[in-house]
């Protein structure tokens, strides 16, 4: 015997090594296997062969004739180059070792060779009549499965007029080919015979139908459905439902309403079910009802309803997967929503009756859920057939899914509250009166551990009906608000959103009738019991009546108010603080009442002048003020009459704006509520006429010039002519540009930034026609644009950059140098719009088909100074970022060109510009593919290994560069291009992701084990404790499926068979099984039973993609270095 881990004497001569590391260096001399492969691509037959001299040598001689011809053809030409689409599939199999698929390679090769030979085109009718000719003329069973196969992908393709003309011959040809391989055991031809039976039937018209041959042949195909074999079995069940549902008539103009072959379905069937039905161990009947599934609701109403009562019969046997099956099928019947052709309102209200004998033990957990699935279906299909009939229906199952709320069961308790719900959006609007009184009921105390999904319901409830049928809903209401005053209420959050729900459907008025808020301003309970009522309301009131916040909430409004100041002025500044902040939490509804109300017409007059005082006289009320107008203006405005209502307004209420608006704020007062009046004011703008807007400008451009305003004033004036700008007429923008501000100069880029970029067609003339001017403007105040006016100025470049064609070529180019010294400004907001307008400016030489010119551009800036070198690597750097995978960019001439520039600049002594020229790099390996980098590999790693001692200042950013080539082109190859002294980093990145990879192994294993708890062992050996008998040791354990268990009466009562309800007693889960406590698993747990599971390394890798993602992106000038550090921050 050889000892372990040598070799043979003698054999170490005959084998050639290679050195450590160069086994790749070339390929090796001998290729034994490779020709033994090959050799025995086919494998020889078993049989005796037919091959003799002479035969041989007529083979010779038929070669070197078809060599003369075409001498590249090899055995399998007609597979590798086949023209037909149809095949793509197949020729991916010619790789394969699979002996089935080698047998289809070789009949397709043989059959394109025939087509060819024969001067075919190769067309689907060429390869279906060949194949036809094959299938006839084969016997074995893997020729035939691979003659099939092809087959059905022809008959997909074929035009529908060859299979309706050959319909006889093919389906005997088919026929014939199943009855010889029905006992077979390879099943792979019948199953794709069958596949091409079922296409053959789904292409005949309507009319054959009508022939009994055809319905023999279809009924040959059904029989299959309930085949021993599962491929075969699932080969007829899917070609049955592409028959009866996607015959080709089936979508014609004059189509049936069901298929003519449907009824004789479903007597199959129902007579399949009957037949293998009493017995609890043959599948047949799970077959057939798997079938059914797909089937119920194409079937006429007669079968549908006599198939529904077989299916009813079968579940009386309380066979526990027969029940579970039946139950799919009735829940795919409904949710497939049947036309009355086929489910008529009657067999609804029928099957819901039938399905109440059938209710399962509040124990039994599945079968449980899946009757409340059924039922939701079924209802709410009985609504949308016939919403009278619905009425006598809908109580019934509201008293049994409110009792599953007494379940001990958490998943039954959410599934039954899903179940109301449903039901209440679906179909209660005519049921409110019969199922209020069933919903109040769970608010009594037995339902108190259920609380919580109750109020889930009522809240739906209000939703769904709150508006017609707010009457009988008063007595829950009152309920609700006796619940809430409870002390130490548990589900207050519950109740809160329920009364919420009732506010959007009722209107607060009708919530506050039945609940009322107990706040007068004078005499009030001090403890204020229903001031939770406030921010309920606050959050949910829309869509109802503006005049009851001015009739009702307002007066109360000013009184807490004069209370409160009367209480500071007797020195109660405890109480007085209290009433302020009601009076204040009242004004905050303002806005909820402002969203789309009903009665805006009628009620905005009314309240309009009352806003108008508070907005000059109550500072802490106008940012509440401001969103209630811009609420209004944005959100209300659906019709031209409420646009007008709130337009005849505007002469008022911009003036009240405009002067809040240059008041400085005193001390203590909030800046936000500015801005806010500056946002409104915007907004109030837009749906002013011009013509107003026009002499408001002409107003404030008067102002501006006074000699006796103040700085603060000059520029609110500003900020006003800002906003203005816009919305006025062509005249008065052109009065608005000739304007000179030359100390406020970024205030007066704005007004042209608020032009140039606006969308309105004044706007749009004003710059098409100014437009020189504008370009002249521009480049004559480029040299005395001060920094701070960067930022707008080149927002303004942005909006006329967007509109230049190619004509204005030059003055796009003179304003390249200002805008690439531009991305290394000290203002984010300019470093920004620099980096935006590079974009921009390339987008217009790609209208221009000048991307080249634009790039030639950009790189003279790489021979100007530092900060001009480094500014174009920037902005070459955002370039490349913006077009990435677009050829105009990536895949031009000069791309090699500029790497090799860039990796020039590696070597300089710069830093800032072997940052950016790094960033360059990180960014270039992150946007181009790798078939386009791995020719520009060298030219990187050749600057990299050229930097000079500024590598130590960068080391973190070669990490992540060398990082993502190793990751790309792997480590050997990065590996064999850096010197030996710099091997370092790359076992060092090795480590890390080993390292991590390790963690996240670790940590898997960790949460496997911390889910497998106590309460599987536990499980297990009850279960085990149960069984009479065991398995021997090495013999595997029998499966018993469709298990049920009798559940005893209670106290040793006898069960009484002859009781209703004594199918409830059969149980799915075994009621013996003790339930073991719950194991501390570490893990929080959702209303509904689900694990919230969050993984520390799960959150370190999203942490470290999103960091990586922001690295990309702040190279690329994308985000700014602020905002980056800032988000690293707030992670860490």
């Amino acid at each position: 015997m050889v000892k372990s881990g040598k070799l043979r004497s003698g054999t170490s001569q005959k084998i050639k090594r290679w050195k450590k590391g160069h086994s790749s260096d070339s390929n090796p001399e001998t290729s034994r296997y490779r020709k033994a492969a090959r050799s025995r691509y086919f494998s020889r037959p078993l049989e005796k062969s037919d091959l003799t001299v002479d035969a041989l040598k007529l083979h010779n001689e038929l070669q070197d004739q078809a060599l003369t011809e075409k001498t590249s053809g090899t055995f399998l030409s007609g597979l590798s180059d086949c023209s037909n689409l149809t095949f793509r599939k197949v020729q991916r199999y010619w790789e394969s070792n699979s002996a089935a698929h080698k047998e289809i390679c070789a009949v397709l090769a043989a059959v394109t060779e025939v087509i060819r030979s024969q001067g075919g085109m190769e067309t689907e009718t060429e390869y279906f009549a060949a194949l036809m000719t094959t299938l006839e003329a084969v016997d074995s069973s893997e020729s035939l499965a691979a003659v099939a196969y092809l087959l059905n992908l022809v008959m997909k393709r074929l035009p529908a007029a060859v299979l309706k003309k050959k319909f006889s011959d093919t389906a005997k040809a088919f026929m014939d080919v199943m009855t010889n391989q029905v006992n077979s055991d390879y099943s792979s031809c019948l199953r794709w015979i069958i596949s091409c039976l079922a296409t053959l039937l789904r292409k005949q018209d309507l009319s054959v139908w009508s022939y009994p041959s055809t319905l023999q042949l279809y009924h040959g195909l059904l029989s299959f459905t309930v085949h021993s074999k599962p491929k075969v079995r699932k080969a007829a069940q899917q070609g049955v439902c592409s028959v009866l549902r996607y015959s080709d008539f089936v979508f014609s103009d004059n189509a049936p309403v069901y298929h003519p072959a449907a009824a004789a379905t479903a007597k199959f069937c129902c007579k399949e079910l009957e037949q293998s039905g009493g017995s609890k161990e043959d599948t047949t009947t799970l077959h057939v009802i798997g079938l059914l599934k797909d089937l119920l609701s194409a079937f006429p109403l007669s079968s549908v309803k006599s198939c529904c009562e077989t299916l009813l019969r079968l579940m009386t046997l309380s066979h526990v997967l027969v029940t579970a099956n039946a139950m799919q099928a009735f829940h795919k019947l409904f949710s497939s929503k049947p036309s009355p052709a086929s489910m008529s309102a009657e067999l609804n209200a029928q099957i819901i009756t039938a399905l109440y004998d059938y209710v399962p033990s509040e124990n039994d957990l599945q079968p449980l859920l899946a009757w409340l699935a059924v039922m939701e279906k079924a209802h709410v299909h009985l609504s949308s057939l016939q919403s009278s009939l619905s009425i006598s229906h809908l109580p019934r199952l509201f008293s049994v899914t409110m009792s599953c709320l007494l379940s001990p069961h958490t998943q039954v308790v959410s599934t039954a509250t899903q179940t109301l719900k449903t039901l209440l959006n679906e179909c209660v609007a005519p049921l409110t009166i019969v199922s209020i009184s069933i919903v109040e009921e769970g608010l009594s105390y037995r339902f108190h551990a259920s609380w919580p999904f109750v109020l889930q319901i009522l809240g739906c409830f209000y939703r769904a009906a709150g508006r017609q049928a707010h009457p009988i809903m008063i007595k829950s209401l009152q309920s609700l608000g006796d619940l809430r005053a409870t002390p130490q209420f548990p589900f207050s959050g519950e109740l809160d959103l329920a009364v919420g729900g009732a506010v959007e459907s009722m209107g607060p008025e009708v919530v506050l009738k039945a609940v009322p808020l107990l706040i007068t301003g004078t005499d009030d309970d001090l403890e204020f019991p229903r001031s939770w009522l406030i921010p309920v309301i606050r959050d949910h009131v829309k869509n109802t009546q503006l005049a009851y916040f001015t009739s009702y909430f307002f007066p109360l409004a000013n009184n807490l108010k004069q209370t409160g100041d009367e209480l500071e002025q007797s020195g109660q500044k405890l109480m007085a603080k209290v009433y302020q902040t009601l009076q204040m939490q009242i004004w905050t509804m303002l806005p909820g009442f402002c969203t789309k109300p009903t009665d805006l017409l009628a009620s905005f007059k009314g309240i309009a002048r009352s806003l108008g005082m508070a907005l000059n006289d109550r500072p802490d009320l106008r940012l509440c003020i401001c969103q209630a107008l811009r609420t209004l203006i944005n959100k209300s405005c659906d019709t031209e009459e409420e646009k007008a209502e709130l337009k005849r307004f505007s002469k008022n209420f911009l003036p009240i704006l405009f002067n809040v608006y240059n008041q400085q704020p005193k001390p203590g007062e909030m800046v936000s509520a500015r801005m806010a009046v500056l946002d409104t004011i915007r907004v109030y703008l837009s749906i002013t006429e011009q013509e107003m807007v026009c002499t408001f400008l002409q107003k404030a451009s008067e102002r501006l010039n006074s000699a006796d305003n103040s700085e603060f004033t000059r520029l609110a004036v500003i900020d006003l002519i800002v906003a203005m700008a816009p919305f006025v007429d062509e005249a008065s923008m052109t009065q608005t540009f000739s304007f000179k501000v030359a100390s406020i100069q970024k205030k007066a880029y704005r007004v042209i930034e608020e032009i140039c970029g606006g969308e309105s067609a004044s706007c749009k003339a004003f710059v098409l026609q100014n437009l020189e001017e504008l370009k002249t403007m521009l480049i004559d105040s480029l040299t005395t644009a001060a920094s701070s006016s960067k930022r707008p100025r080149l927002k303004c470049l942005i909006h006329i950059v967007k509109q230049l064609n190619e004509e204005h070529r030059g003055f796009i180019t003179a304003l390249l140098p200002e805008v690439i010294l531009c991305t290394k400004e000290m203002s984010i907001g300019a470093r920004k719009n620099a980096y935006s307008l590079l974009v921009e400016i390339g987008n217009a030489f790609v209208r221009f088909y000048a991307i080249n010119e634009y790039l030639g551009h950009v790189y003279i800036g790489l021979t100007g100074s530092v900060t001009m070198i480094t500014c174009a690597v920037l902005a070459l750097t955002r370039l490349v970022f913006h077009y990435k995978g677009k050829s105009d960019f990536c895949y031009v001439s000069s791309l090699e060109l500029l790497l090799q520039n860039v990796c020039l600049l590696l070597s300089s002594r710069t830093r800032d510009i072997v940052k950016a020229s790094l960033g360059f790099l990180k960014v270039l390996l992150f946007s181009l593919d790798v078939k386009v980098l791995a020719s520009h590999i060298t030219v990187i790693m050749e600057g990299i290994i050229n930097m000079n001692d500024m590598r130590r200042h960068f080391r973190s950013k070669l990490k992540s560069i060398y990082t993502k080539m190793i990751r790309k082109f792997g480590v050997e190859l990065v590996k064999s291009m850096l010197p030996a002294d710099q091997h370092k980093v790359l076992v060092n990145i090795r480590k890390t992701e080993a390292r991590n990879k390790r963690r996240k192994l670790v940590i898997g294993v960790l949460l496997y084990l911390s889910l497998c708890s106590i309460e599987d062992i536990l499980a297990e050996t009850d279960s085990d404790s149960d069984e009479d008998e065991k398995p021997r040791k090495g013999q595997k354990k029998p499966v018993r499926k469709g298990q049920a268990w009798l559940k005893e009466g209670i106290s040793d009562e006898p069960l009484n068979f002859l009781d209703p309800k004594a199918a409830q007693r059969v149980l799915a889960t075994n009621p013996n099984l003790k339930k073991a406590s719950k194991a501390e698993h570490g893990f929080k747990v959702t209303s509904d039973g689900r694990l919230i599971i969050k993984e520390e390394d799960d959150e370190d890798d999203d942490n470290t993609k999103d960091a990586e993602m922001d690295d990309i992106l702040e190279e690329a000038g994308v985000k700014t270095v602020s905002v980056y550090v800032f988000q690293i921050c707030h992670k860490n």
